[in-house]
């Protein structure tokens, strides 16, 4: 719901700032007052085309602030999350336009783009008129809004759902078609490869092995002479275990005598004998691995220069030789099984297909059934609009099955005809604006529950009607108004009398310029402005007194 309204140099408005309320709200005022400058002001803070224009003379730039409640569960809270704001229960929709053009967007004072805040604002406001172009005039609109109106969200989540199982289905199943035709194609080579490798027989971790199995292979004799003049300096007739047990048996034979104190060095002695003995066993056992290494340093070569020769020419690295020998082994496996799994899968899809299409063709009677109902709902509305000779027809119209999709397999299109006998067209090509005004009022009144728009604006939905036309207008409008928050733009008084809220827009003419400025009425000032619609400049005691009884007539 649309809560209030910040207008800042917008063409006559220097300064103001309204707050709106539920139900419907109604806006008059004499011809010029600047009733679509509001209107010019809401939708570029909805991110609608900005012309320099209306940046009020002698300003460097206009601005819009609208303030909307966004309820728990508004698809608009969506489209926030994925462009990654943080959506509040009231948020702020912000323009501001320079005098060269250019403008720039905010939503809650974060930078945002204009498509975003396009977006967003046809989430929280439909604006009809006689020049409108989006909502109901737009045909992408009308599957939604006769599903909603009339189709079982339950029927519609599984058509999409069923839809999305078989086009993933079909995705595996034509990749598993592209791989096998690859394989058959190069079912040669493929057979060949696996023979190569087969025959080398490629072990996971070999290729390190063996280039540690020749880096020792190559070292052996250096090796060896360091193992040996390594122990012969440890276990030596002079080497240091010698000399180790010599010094500590010298040091035993005084201990006695020392008092303790080579206790420390006695022990120390003695570690190092253990650790020598240790080295001198590790040095031993290293000395009769080198010895009997299995294989030849060139046989270790022959082998680790094979295994390198074949990974580069498939392109891989050794390691990766044993898995190239299972990618391939499946792919001469989908061959030699003739296509069984894919056989399988065209199984599967098939059966995802009737599902889909058993799910489509209940939402295709679920369709047919809520257009004929919405039919006749729009056909008992249009009469008492003045638009007695009018048909409206919700026509279906099948889709080749290359078009088919999640939604379904028809278009849906709001047609009409004004003239008896005429066949059924566009909305916005066969009616007139006054029209077509009235024809958006029968539809969102009908359409009413089902709308997930919360805000609808009309700019003179009852031009060039009067009397019990305009009274039937109103009481539509105020039907529509229980449902949603409802602003309109209006010359009837038969309009504003069933206001919840009533705001006049007037034009004051200064020394140096001249502003618009907006008052919410009172009901004594109500009933002075509808007098004053129904009279003109001079508002006789007639006048009052019709206004009055309008009034009172709104509410028994």
């Amino acid at each position: 719901m649309l809560l209030g309204l910040s207008i800042r140099d917008v063409v006559v408005i220097d300064r103001l700032d309204l707050a709106f309320r539920p139900g419907l709200c109604v806006l008059t005022g004499e011809t010029g007052a600047g009733k679509s400058i509001l209107l010019d002001a809401l939708g570029l803070a909805l991110g609608m085309r900005a012309e320099s224009g209306l940046v009020r003379p002698g300003a460097d730039q206009a601005s819009v602030s609208a303030e909307f409640d966004l309820p728990s569960k508004h698809p608009g809270r969506r489209l926030l999350a994925e462009a990654g704001f943080a959506s509040e229960d009231v948020i702020v929709l912000r323009r501001v336009l320079n005098s060269d053009g250019r403008s720039r967007a905010f939503i809650d004072d974060q930078p945002a783009s204009i498509g975003l805040l396009r977006q967003l604002g046809d989430t929280l406001i439909e604006i009809e008129g006689q020049f409108a172009q989006t909502g109901l005039l737009d045909a992408g609109t009308h599957r939604e809004a006769l599903d909603e109106y009339g189709v079982a969200r339950t029927a519609r989540d599984a058509l999409t759902r069923s839809w999305a199982v078989w086009r993933q289905l079909a995705a595996e199943r034509q990749t598993a078609e592209t791989a096998l035709a690859r394989s058959q194609a190069d079912e040669d080579f493929l057979r060949h490869a696996t023979a190569e490798i087969e025959a080398l027989d490629p072990q996971p971790g070999e290729e390190s092995l063996l280039a540690e199995e020749r880096a020792l292979l190559m070292n052996r004799e250096r090796l060896s002479e360091a193992l040996a003049a390594a122990t012969e300096d440890l276990a030596g007739e002079k080497g240091g275990e010698h000399a180790l047990n010599r010094a500590a048996r010298g040091l035993e034979r005084l201990r006695d005598k020392a008092g303790g104190k080579l206790d420390a060095a006695i022990a120390a002695l003695e570690r190092a004998i253990v650790e020598t003995r240790e080295a001198i066993a590790e040095l031993d056992s290293a000395a009769q691995a080198l010895g009997h290494r299995g294989g030849s340093l060139e046989q270790i070569e022959e082998r680790l220069f094979a295994l390198r020769a074949l990974a580069r020419k498939h392109g891989v690295t050794v390691e990766a030789l044993p898995r190239l020998r299972a990618e391939i082994a499946a792919k001469i496996g989908a061959l030699d099984d003739g296509g069984a799994a894919i056989a399988a899968l065209r199984r599967r899809e098939d059966e995802a297909r009737q599902a889909y299409l058993a799910a489509a063709e209940a939402v295709t009677k679920a369709r047919a059934a809520a257009a004929k109902k919405l039919d006749a709902a729009i056909a008992k509305e249009l009469p008492p609009l003045r638009l007695e000779k009018a048909r409206f027809h919700t026509a279906l119209a099948p889709l080749a099955e290359a078009e088919w999709g999640e939604h379904g397999r028809e278009t849906v299109r709001f047609e009409i005809a004004t003239i008896a006998g005429a066949v059924p067209g566009p909305l916005a090509r066969i009616a007139s604006g006054g029209e077509l005004s009235r024809f958006m009022l029968a539809l969102k009144v009908v359409l009413a529950r089902g709308a997930a728009v919360p805000t609808l604006v009309f700019d003179e939905v009852d031009s060039g009607v009067g009397g019990a036309t305009a009274a039937a207008v109103g009481e539509r409008l105020s039907r529509l108004a229980e449902e949603r928050q409802v602003l309109v733009v209006t010359h009837s008084p038969q309009v504003a009398a069933r206001a919840a809220h009533h705001w006049r827009v007037m034009r004051s003419e200064g020394k140096s310029r001249t502003v618009t400025r907006v008052d919410e009425l009172d009901e004594g000032a109500r009933r002075e402005e509808i007098a004053r619609m129904l009279s003109g400049a001079a508002i006789t005691a007639e006048a009052r007194a019709a206004a009055a009884s309008l009034m009172a007539g709104t509410r028994a």
